[in-house]
C-alpha cells in the first residue's frame, strides 16, 4: 500500500500484516486504554498532532516507527520519563499488547499510533520537531526480488530526516547483513544527515534484546546498529 500523497513512497504497512486475534488481555486494554493512549493515524484531524496537549506536557518527542508487540518499546519508554514516547505500529495485537506492558509498568510517557508512518510523518508531523526516531529491526524482506518493500529506502530516510530537529537521531538496527548496508549506503547518501561513527554504532547497553535479534545470534546473524544526526541546513 502506498500513500496517495506520497505515491513514491513505500509505506510502513508495506510490511506482512500478521494475522491472528487479539488475547483476551490485549482486548481488554484496547477496551481501557486506546482511548486514553491510542490514536489512528487514518482519524487524525488535518494538520501536526498537538503532543503537548496529549501527553499533557512538552517535553522532546520521540517516534519509534514498527513497535512490534512492544517488547524494547515499553523498557525504552519506562527508562526515559523526559521524553514524550510515541510509538507507530500497524499491527492491533501488538500495540493491545504494548499497553499490556506500559500497564504492568505504570508508564505516563508513551502514546500510540495506529496506521502508516508515512502517511504521519507527512501530513501530521511538522519539520524540524523530533528530537528521534527509532526504527528497530524493520522486516528485512529477504528476498531479492522483494527488496523493494524494505522501509529504509532513500525517499522515505529523505522525510524522516526532514522532520528531525537539527541534532535528533535516526537510530536503526537490524541482524540481516544485506539490509544493514543498504541502511548504511541509503542514511550516509541523505545530505540532512551525518554519522555519529565512521560506520557501524557500537550496540547501545540501553537497548534491550529481544527474542528475536536472540534467535538472530543462535542462528548466527550479527545484529547491526547505525545512529546518524540531523545536521542544520545550509
Amino acid at each position: 500500500m502506498e500513500s496517495e500523497h506520497q505515491p513514491r513512497l513505500r509505506s510502513v504497512v508495506s510490511y506482512v500484516q500478521r494475522g491472528g486475534r487479539m488475547t483476551v488481555g490485549q482486548q481488554r486494554a484496547w477496551t481501557q486504554r486506546w482511548p486514553e493512549l491510542g490514536r489512528r493515524v487514518s482519524e487524525l484531524p488535518p494538520g501536526p498532532i498537538d503532543f503537548a496537549a496529549w501527553f499533557g506536557r512538552p517535553a522532546p518527542v520521540l517516534l519509534e516507527i514498527g513497535s512490534g508487540m512492544g517488547e524494547t518499546t515499553a523498557q525504552l519508554a519506562a527508562a526515559e520519563p523526559e521524553v514524550n514516547y510515541v510509538a507507530v505500529e500497524v499491527y492491533e495485537a501488538g500495540l493491545g499488547q504494548l499497553m499490556l506492558r506500559a500497564e504492568k509498568l505504570g508508564l505516563t510517557n508513551l502514546r500510540l499510533l495506529h496506521g502508516d508512518a508515512v502517511i504521519l510523518l507527512t501530513e501530521h508531523i511538522p519539520p524540524d520537531s523530533l528530537s528521534g526516531v527509532r526504527i528497530f529491526f524493520p522486516d528485512p524482506w529477504p528476498k531479492k526480488r522483494h527488496h523493494k518493500r524494505r522501509l529504509v529506502q532513500p525517499e522515505f530516510v529523505r522525510l524522516v530526516a526532514s522532520r528531525l530537529a537539527p541534532g535528533g537521531m535516526l537510530h536503526l538496527a537490524t541482524d540481516w547483513a544485506h539490509y544493514a548496508e543498504q541502511m548504511l549506503e541509503v542514511c550516509s547518501a541523505e545530505p540532512l544527515l551525518r554519522n555519529r561513527f565512521p560506520d557501524w554504532a557500537p550496540r547501545p547497553s540501553w537497548r534491550p534484546v529481544t527474542k528475536f535479534e536472540q534467535r538472530a545470534n543462535e542462528e548466527g546473524r550479527i545484529s547491526r546498529d547505525l545512529i546518524f544526526e540531523r545536521v542544520p541546513e545550509l
